[in-house]
């Protein structure tokens, strides 16, 4: 009763955190107004909530994967590729070697394969908690999706990396040859297992709706579901769970592309999948300010894991872990962004040096959020539990990794939007959105008028006294696309529309939706517009359409 009681008290600090975000004198991020609410949450409950690993693993991950592999761009995950790669996995592996070394160096006394666990789990980004830092200084849009793409797959890469650090110090050895064959199939593994499972799932879906329609409550659950099978699935045969939740995501926003679900489904599974979202990103940073406590506790205890007299260390241990993090970062960004121009000179296009405020906006970016927190509480509790040898520098390595988190925010806040005041991206910007949009509602609303006029002609023969009232109503559904393609060659649109219990008029409004958002989905998937574009437009069409369903 008292854990139940607990998480209720942590969901309502999710709910005020956004509030208290708005409404607070000064700028403050999200994740930072959560953590505080957390601590507070402590002081009315008697003991902190008792953590499984794995469960805690399993509970957070897999959705909140699946869904950044969901909406993340594609077009821009693409076009982006090299520079994505170059941060998600090339920075990941020189944080964790570079870090790695410099956390052993720094403590002697902590092992040299859970320094490399540190070091990989602090090496995943966090752009929710970015957005919300720049949300009153925003972010060029290009320079926030390759952020974004960063995240998505530096959280693999980072966790995989610590997964097989923590390997090494539970297991004592470690085999290069080994590890790169296990590596791979983690990664192939990992990653069909993913697309296989999402595509299983479609296809099942798909037949029960083709033979007993479909339920909107059933299909939503199943969405919710499916991250957590594609995780088990991909656990259970020893491949990445981590990159099966990402690569089901991903295939999720082709199989969306099909459109063969109902909108009122669509609908309605946005804002579920929206506010389980909100929900376990908030859940994460109240239940880092909830530990935070016992964290601190448990490492001042076990301060003489670390060889040190004084706690004061750990502090000081937690900034210079930052700073060497935000120094890689900065160092890898800047060869990074050289390459680029010089590349760009050798090509013969406009080229410049990197401009030192942009590498500077890129490093601090790299703030530690929600996937750091779940891998370093997700670390063993023993590494023999039969002869109970506790994993060594545990609840060190927890506070130093939770410090990260806290550190990197502050700094972010403080820094960001200053450094973004003004500053102008030599990287060039994408094409604006609105001339495409504008084109595909255009040929969108072309393609709606066909299928009014056809469904107009259909239903007039089928009832031939009703022909003309079947004409007037297809000249007043019509009115409102012919007017977004230019055309006014009715008078009809400073006419009123027929009440809602028209029927003739509502299937030909149906039909003309349908037609729109089949033309979007097409669109999306030649490639003339992004998905994210088309997720935007296919809903603003099923929230037009819900309402002739009630």
């Amino acid at each position: 009763m008292h854990s139940i009681q607990v998480v209720l008290a942590m969901l309502l600090a999710v709910v005020v955190s956004g509030y208290l975000v708005r409404v607070l004198p000064v700028s403050a991020p999200l994740p930072l107004v959560q953590i505080v609410l957390g601590v507070l949450v402590t002081l009315f409950s008697d003991s902190a909530v008792q953590l499984n690993p794995d469960i805690f693993l399993l509970v957070f991950l897999p959705p909140l994967l699946f869904l950044d592999g969901w909406r993340i761009p594609k077009a821009n995950l693409f076009r982006d590729k090299l520079v994505i790669i170059e941060l998600a996995l090339g920075l990941v592996v020189f944080t964790v070697i570079g870090a790695g070394y410099l956390i052993h160096w720094m403590i002697p006394t902590m092992p040299l394969t859970v320094a490399f666990a540190l070091a990989a789990v602090v090496s995943p980004t966090d752009p929710v908690a970015v957005s919300s830092i720049v949300s009153r200084g925003p972010m060029p849009k290009r320079l926030m999706h390759i952020l974004e793409g960063e995240s998505l797959l530096n959280d693999a890469s980072g966790l995989v990396c610590f997964r097989f650090a923590v390997l090494a110090a539970v297991t004592g050895s470690f085999s290069l040859q080994e590890a790169s064959l296990t590596f791979l199939w983690l990664v192939l593994g990992g990653l069909g297992i993913g697309v296989g499972v999402m595509r299983a799932v479609s296809q099942a879906q798909r037949w029960l709706s083709r033979h007993w329609g479909e339920e909107s409550g059933s299909a939503i659950l199943v969405n919710l579901l499916t991250p957590f099978g594609a995780y088990l699935v991909a656990e259970h045969l020893h491949a990445s769970g981590i990159l099966a939740a990402v690569a089901a995501g991903i295939t999720m926003s082709y199989v969306e592309l099909s459109g063969r679900a109902l909108a009122t489904t669509r609908v309605q599974r946005t804002a579920v999948w929206d506010t389980a979202c909100f929900a376990l990103n908030g859940l994460m940073f109240v239940l880092l300010g909830e530990q935070l406590p016992a964290i601190l506790n448990r490492a001042a205890v076990a301060v003489h894991d670390i060889g040190d007299r004084s706690s004061g260390w750990l502090l000081l241990y937690a900034i210079a872990i930052t700073v060497i993090l935000a120094a890689l970062r900065y160092a890898w960004v800047w060869v990074s962004l050289s390459l680029i121009f010089f590349r760009a000179r050798r090509d013969g296009r406009p080229w410049s040096l990197p401009d030192p405020r942009l590498v500077a906006v890129v490093s601090l970016s790299g703030v530690r959020g929600a996937i750091t927190l779940a891998g370093v509480l997700s670390l063993p509790l023993w590494l023999d539990e039969a002869r109970e040898l506790p994993f060594p520098a545990r609840d060190v390595t927890i506070f130093l990794a939770a410090a990260v988190i806290l550190i990197s925010l502050i700094a972010a806040s403080a820094l960001l939007p200053r450094l973004l005041r003004g500053l102008t991206v030599t990287v060039p910007e994408e094409p604006t959105e609105n001339r495409e949009e504008d084109e595909a509602r255009r040929e969108a609303a072309t393609e709606a008028i066909k299928a009014i006029e056809d469904a107009s002609h259909a239903l007039g023969a089928d009832n031939a006294d009703m022909a003309d009232l079947y004409t007037r109503a297809a000249v007043r559904v019509m009115a409102n696309y012919q007017h977004r393609i230019g055309h006014d060659e009715s008078q009809a649109v400073e006419g009123q529309y027929l009440r809602a219990s028209d029927q003739a008029e509502i299937a030909l409004r149906l039909a003309g939706l349908k037609a729109e958002r089949e033309a979007f989905y097409r669109l999306a998937r030649s490639g003339r517009i992004s998905d994210e574009m088309s997720r935007r437009l296919v809903h603003q069409v099923d929230l037009v359409e819900a309402r002739y369903h009630h």
